[in-house]
């Protein structure tokens, strides 16, 4: 199966690590990845902040660069639902809608693909650790996928899963808001990692960068030994 990969400017920038692992995962499950290099920003960023008319450009760029793309897969729930927001984006839009839509159907988030494309519910990962998972707020509440990275890790042989209480709530990125109201958002993530603390795991995991950096550089700076990675990183595990 051919998959071409959304690496997302998050994992571009400061986790290629994720990027690596998604790639590695998604070959030792049998896809063969391509990585465009026209890829640019989905626009979400600009979006959220008002400025429609002005990401547009973007959001074509990504949608010509993917074209051609079998299958779409992503390792973050945000940036994928970003792909599924064009169809709406550009409602109305005679040759733009119809190529949006079409972006959406063939667009995953990695662990959605990996169980409801590819039906496979555990990799063979060798990771061993207490964890809990940080359901982000665009991949479960927009997005609408929540049973895949819970059923991937409850599968991994050596993992202790526990239920993160208040998993409902927001860590407090939300992309721009974290800049602009950055003292809501300091409280709203350190409630995030109390709750954390709570379940006494070694790792916090979850599937979106943003979420991941935020809360992780909260941890690091708290000077907490939990250690947080990208559920990528976790499949991918090989001893």
């Amino acid at each position: 199966m051919k998959v071409t990969l959304f690496a997302t400017c998050l994992v571009d920038m400061f986790q290629t690590n994720v990027g690596k692992a998604t790639v590695e995962l998604l070959e030792h499950l049998g896809c063969e990845v391509e990585f465009p290099e026209a890829q640019v920003c989905c626009g979400q960023p600009a979006y959220n902040s008002g400025y429609v008319e002005e990401t547009k450009k973007a959001m074509k760029k990504m949608i010509e660069t993917f074209e051609d793309a079998e299958y779409v897969v992503c390792p973050s729930g945000s940036c994928t639902n970003m792909f599924h927001e064009y169809k709406d984006i550009f409602k109305g839009d005679p040759v733009w809608e119809p190529k949006a839509i079409e972006l959406a159907k063939k667009t995953y988030e990695l662990t959605q693909f990996i169980v409801d494309v590819l039906g496979i519910t555990d990799v063979g990962s060798t990771f061993k650790g207490k964890v809990t998972f940080h359901t982000s707020c665009h991949m479960t509440r927009l997005l609408g996928v929540k049973e895949p990275p819970i059923k991937l890790l409850k599968n991994i042989d050596g993992v202790e899963y526990v239920e993160l209480p208040g998993k409902e709530n927001c860590c407090g990125f939300g992309g721009t808001f974290s800049v602009k109201m950055g003292q809501i958002s300091e409280k709203m993530v350190d409630e995030k990692v109390q709750c954390v603390e709570t379940t006494e795991a070694d790792y916090l995991i979850g599937a979106d960068a943003g979420c991941l950096m935020n809360i992780g550089g909260r941890i690091n700076r708290q000077g907490k030994p939990i250690e947080v990675l990208h559920i990528a990183e976790v499949l991918n595990y090989r001893s």
